[in-house]
């Protein structure tokens, strides 16, 4: 006769073994679910969502206060004093280049409350 093993051979229950691979699956599910995730929505014009529109604008970040996709292009409001002088062509080439369009027009818009921002200005880019 042989000996008998010191550590008998763990098996699980048949019960155990039943459910185990669903409860495998639902704990991959649920930590796959977590964490980032990857947008895949579009602005208008092509634009990728989860672009980055005040660096897209070629500005430096400390002048740019709004960016926004319109249904005519783009709608910039910024600090001029912050911003080198050829901003609004530089954001408009920028922004247009996004819909891979060319700029058409940049038009200066008032504000409704220039108490609000002093010292901004708003316009809006058209890309043709």
């Amino acid at each position: 006769m042989s000996a008998p093993a010191p550590f008998p051979a763990l098996r699980p229950a048949a019960g155990a073994r039943r459910i185990g691979w669903p409860m495998l699956a639902l704990a991959v599910l649920a930590l796959s679910a977590c964490g980032g995730r990857m947008t895949d929505d579009v602005l208008r014009g092509g634009v990728p969502a989860a672009t980055n529109l005040p660096r897209a604008t070629g500005l430096p970040p400390a002048s740019v206060r709004t960016v926004a996709r319109r249904d005519f292009g783009w709608r910039l409001i910024y600090l001029p004093h912050a911003a080198p002088r050829d901003a609004e062509a530089r954001a408009g080439n920028s922004l247009c280049a996004l819909e891979r369009k060319r700029l058409a027009r940049i038009e200066p818009i008032a504000l409704i409350d220039p108490a609000s921002d002093p010292g901004a200005r708003k316009i809006d880019i058209h890309c043709g």
